[in-house]
This record gives C-alpha cells, sequence and structure tokens, in this order.
C-alpha cells in the first residue's frame, strides 16, 4: 500500500513540475470530454422532442383522408369531396401486405356534448373500430376498451376520456352508467388516458357500426388508418402508392390526382426524420472525438517533453537496473493519470451541464428532456483514458529505448 502511494505521489511530482504545462492540457482532455457530452445530450434532447411529437400515433401507421378531385374525370367534377365506405376499409385490410392493425373512423352528425342525469359536458365523439387503441396509444384507465362483439351486435357502448369523467362524473364511478349521446343512450364501458393530452382525453369512442346505425351514417367512412408489420417498414412508401392507386381505381380518380385521396404516411415521415438524427449523432461524435483527439495529442506531447527533461533521470533509473518494461509503465501511469483525471472532471462537469438543462431549462419547441445515458458517457470517458495511454506509447518507448550512458552524458 505504502509503495501504490509512493508511486502515486512521484507521478503527482512529475506532473507538478510544469504546473501551467499540465493544467493546460488537461484543460484541453477534460474540455474535449465536457463537449461531447453536452453535445450528446443536446442531441438526445432533440430526439426526444421529435419522438414526443410523434407520441399521439403510431410511428408505423398510415393514415388515408378523403380529399377533393382537383381533377375532372369519369363524370366527377374538380373539388367533389370522396366519400369512403366500409367497403374501403375491407379492401385496404384484405390487400395491403404487412397490414397490422386497422381501424376507421367516423364523425358522427350529432352536438357536441354528452348528457348524463341533467348535467351536459362538451365533447367530441369518434366511432372507430378496436384496433384504433393501438394506432392512438389509447391507454385504458379502468374497464375496457371497444371489442369485435361490440361491432358485429352493435352494441350502444361508449369508452370516455378521463377529462370527461371529471367534468361529467366527478367523483361518481362511470362504469356502467348510461349516457345520452346524440339522443340515443349509451352504456360507458371503459375509461382512458392519451399521451397526446387534454384533447385526447375529451373524445368519446363509439363502435363505428353502432354510430353508423344510430346516427344516419349508412356505411360511411371518413378516415381509414392501419399500421404495418416491421418486416415492411421499408416498404411504406410503396404501399401508400399502392393504397392511393387501390382507392382511386375504386372511387373513379384520375391517375394524375394525388390530392383525392389524400394519405400521411407516418412511417416515411419518422424514418426520414429518425436518418437526420442518425447524421446527427454521427456529427456529433465526429466533433467529440475531434475535440477529445487534440487533447490526446497535447498528452503525448506533454509527455514527450517530460520525457526529453528527464532523459538523465530515466537514463539513471536504467542504470540503476530499471528495465524498458518498468520504464514503459511509468510512463503510461503520467499517461494514466492526467488523461483519467481530466476526463473525469470534463465528464461530471458534462453531466451537471446536461442534468442542469434537463431540469431548468422550459420546454420547447426544440429540445425536451436532454440526457445521456450513463453507460454511453463511462465508455467515453473509458475510450477516452485508453486512447490517452495510447497517446503516451510513443514517448514511453523513446524512453525505454533511451541508452543509459549517453543519457547521462546529455545536458
Amino acid at each position: 500500500m505504502a509503495g501504490l502511494l509512493d508511486g502515486f505521489l512521484e507521478l503527482l511530482d512529475v506532473l507538478l513540475r510544469n504546473r501551467v504545462r499540465t493544467v493546460m492540457t488537461a484543460l484541453s482532455v477534460a474540455w474535449g470530454i465536457f463537449v461531447l457530452v453536452v453535445l450528446l445530450g443536446l442531441g438526445r434532447g432533440l430526439e426526444n422532442n421529435v419522438r414526443w411529437m410523434y407520441r399521439d400515433d403510431a410511428v408505423n401507421s398510415i393514415w388515408v383522408y378523403r380529399g377533393r378531385r382537383t381533377i375532372p374525370y369519369q363524370g366527377h367534377p374538380v373539388g367533389e369531396r370522396l366519400r369512403y365506405t366500409n367497403r374501403d376499409h375491407e379492401l385496404v385490410e384484405a390487400r395491403v401486405d404487412g397490414l397490422e392493425k386497422i381501424s376507421s373512423r367516423f364523425y358522427p352528425p350529432i352536438p357536441d356534448s354528452v348528457r348524463w342525469q341533467g348535467k351536459i359536458v362538451a365533447a367530441d365523439f369518434r366511432a372507430v373500430h378496436p384496433d384504433h387503441r393501438y394506432l392512438e396509444n389509447t391507454l385504458v384507465e379502468t374497464g375496457r376498451f371497444l371489442d369485435e362483439a361490440d361491432l358485429l351486435e352493435k352494441r350502444k357502448v361508449a369508452v370516455i376520456g378521463v377529462q370527461i369523467v371529471g367534468t361529467l362524473f366527478g367523483d361518481h364511478p362511470p362504469i356502467g352508467e348510461w349516457i345520452d349521446i346524440g339522443g340515443a343512450m349509451f352504456k360507458v364501458v371503459g375509461t382512458f388516458r392519451d399521451v397526446g393530452g387534454v384533447n385526447e382525453e375529451s373524445q368519446i369512442y363509439l363502435p363505428i357500426t353502432t354510430a353508423q346505425a344510430s346516427f344516419a351514417g349508412a356505411d360511411r367512412v371518413d378516415q381509414v388508418m392501419f399500421t404495418i408489420d416491421d418486416a415492411h417498414m421499408a416498404d411504406a412508401v410503396a404501399i401508400e402508392d399502392e393504397v392511393r392507386e387501390m382507392l382511386s381505381r375504386a372511387h373513379g380518380v384520375s391517375p394524375a390526382d394525388r390530392r383525392a385521396v389524400r394519405i400521411r404516411n407516418n412511417v416515411e415521415e419518422f424514418v426520414r426524420v429518425q436518418s437526420i438524427f442518425d447524421m446527427l449523432a454521427a456529427f456529433v461524435w465526429l466533433v467529440g472525438a475531434g475535440t477529445v483527439a487534440a487533447g490526446i495529442v497535447g498528452v503525448s506531447n506533454i509527455l514527450l517533453v517530460s520525457v526529453k527533461e528527464r532523459t538523465q533521470e530515466i537514463g539513471l533509473r536504467k542504470a540503476l537496473g530499471a528495465t524498458p518494461g518498468s520504464i514503459v509503465r511509468m510512463i503510461l501511469a503520467e499517461a494514466l493519470l492526467l488523461t483519467g483525471t481530466a476526463g473525469y472532471a470534463g465528464l461530471i462537469a458534462g453531466l451537471l451541464v446536461v442534468e442542469g438543462l434537463r431540469r431548468w431549462v422550459p420546454e420547447n419547441d426544440y429540445i425536451r428532456d436532454p440526457d445521456i445515458e450513463l453507460s454511453t458517457a463511462v465508455g467515453a470517458l473509458v475510450l477516452l483514458v485508453v486512447a490517452g495511454c495510447l497517446g503516451g506509447l510513443v514517448p514511453a518507448w523513446r524512453a525505454a529505448t533511451l541508452d543509459p550512458i549517453v543519457a547521462l552524458r546529455q545536458e
């Protein structure tokens, strides 16, 4: 133990013989890891913000909307809005390869309010299929969501958002209660939360077949949305084109008219944004690695200067029996102490800055919850120390190969 302490004190004495040079080199190493950690934290904050923007809808989803014709075709005038039906839902479900979940959405033409025991609360209504919960990231709070039996039997059941639960029912349990929707009574079978926030939690979901039958909807559908499995994610653009061509043909839309069948491809958008962040992450690592490399060059240079200044000392050590291996270990220990200490200081400073940004910078449209995984930060520090030791190999080898006689004669 005493030997280790003596060795450490000797290393410290060597590094502090030229304090200014050592401190400047240490600062360059610390700055390198500091910049890398902060840049990685900011990059994660940017990525988190984009993921938050996509929080409400499944990122592997494709949404099909009713657009207006922009080209007259087969007797249909410009400006006419398409009219989707259950048949379009069935067509997409049957023909799209890799389809995972699918739901249509119908907006009942009824007042935007719900009544219970004389109390009236504003609400929006969506008539959907059971898979809709996966497309909208709906989280069931109590009870259940809609199921296939609700659709087949056209049950008058409803799943309501927690915002409506609070304003309509207060502390009264809503499950099993009957509510008045558009003059028809529906039984509450479930409540839900939605990561989309207050607006989404002010919705009421109804079985699409029930709403079509109860509110003169016939077989009308306003939107069709579906998710695709991982194996077909790369084919998202081709699937979008296939759906547009399929529905255009079914509704007599000109092949050149791309606005009649409107499609929002979350897969394509998310992949494109993700590729941007992949490039950003690569750039951050490149900048950080360059900054760290500059620090390592500084470590190598200071050790080369140290070896030159200590030529007589190293020659004396070798004359007294020190082996080349022990000389190499001595120089590498200096490199390890310098890069390890400076790197750790830079790492802690970077983590403190990232944590400060996460806690005190208000949420905005650009950065959300900047963070860095501890394993990534520690891995960067380990790589820095290894690189520092590699940077010390050249001066260590030069010291180990010194001729002790020549070294002792050197002024």
